[in-house]
């Protein structure tokens, strides 16, 4: 069911970074994003896969983590993801593709889970050095979103916005992570 799939996608940030994503699922993962609707339909997307240590270390330098959180500075080494996979724009197709990069992510990130994955979504990039890393050049394409993929190794659980109105994410000491999320009728006008 639809609605069991989306409560499972949820966003990890911490992985079973041994546990490897072929190139094939990631191409599966791309291909649900390229069946899915594009403004005017331009087809704009682009995408940059990776999966081998060397080059998601190259990326992982790249990335923020969890602005909630301030206190951490990411998945250490043995939890980081093994997979990532980068949407670009094509910028000869257009620009400032956000809501084509908001469905492609999460169409990619509901393929994720289905085959027992889980990811995060990370617009906290450092874009020029990112592209410089791999070689992405900047005046034909814009670097929009980094999806980090991999098997997960922490619970994320949802949970009811307290009295207070504070939505910010937490762990507690156990590590488990906690996402606040509004009530049906509170977001009903």
């Amino acid at each position: 069911m639809l609605k069991d799939l989306v409560s499972k996608c949820r966003t990890y940030r911490r992985f079973y970074q041994e546990y490897q994503i072929s190139k094939d699922e990631l191409l599966e993962l791309i291909d649900l994003a390229r069946l899915t609707a594009s403004t005017a339909n331009s087809q704009a997307l682009k995408f940059k896969i990776s999966n081998t240590p060397e080059e998601n270390a190259l990326i992982f330098d790249t990335l923020g983590w969890a602005g909630a959180l301030p206190d951490w500075d990411g998945p250490e080494e043995g939890e980081r993801p093994s997979a990532y996979i980068i949407i670009l724009c094509d910028l000869s197709l257009g620009k400032n593709k956000l809501t084509d990069d908001g469905i492609a992510a999460q169409t990619m990130m509901l393929g994720a889970v289905e085959k027992g994955y889980g990811g995060c979504m990370l617009g906290n990039v450092r874009r020029s050095q990112l592209a410089e890393s791999l070689g992405i050049d900047t005046s034909l394409y814009s670097v929009d979103l980094v999806l980090a993929l991999g098997k997960p190794k922490e619970e994320v659980v949802i949970v009811p916005v307290k009295e207070d109105g504070n939505v910010k994410y937490y762990r507690d000491e156990n590590q488990i992570h906690y996402v606040p999320k509004r009530a049906l009728e509170d977001i009903i006008i």
